[in-house]
């Protein structure tokens, strides 16, 4: 019974990290991937708009107890590319 349960929640839980995470888009050309605290120098571009994955922050909410969970979403997965910056827009 322990196994079934065991098997029952690890199919859970890649189900649940592949159905929030940020998307990837194509951008002029060029595929930008979404990014989280972890790898933000890594992949954020200045010239592109992002957004939050509220999905993401449900799930990390949702599971904070896990402590993996919270850090894979959060971590490398919590902004989405948009598309480009309005170079007329005002900064924030």
């Amino acid at each position: 019974m322990n196994r079934k349960v065991n098997a029952i929640l690890a199919a859970g839980l890649v189900a649940l990290s592949l159905s929030a995470c940020a998307q990837s888009k194509v951008i002029n050309g060029v595929e930008y991937r979404g990014y989280g605290l972890v790898n933000k120098e890594d992949r954020k571009n200045p010239n592109i708009e992002y957004k939050i994955v509220w999905g993401n922050v449900i799930w990390a909410a949702i599971l904070v107890e896990s402590v993996v969970a919270p850090v894979y979403f959060i971590g490398w997965s919590i902004m989405e590319p948009v598309g480009p910056k309005d170079v007329n827009q005002a900064p924030h």
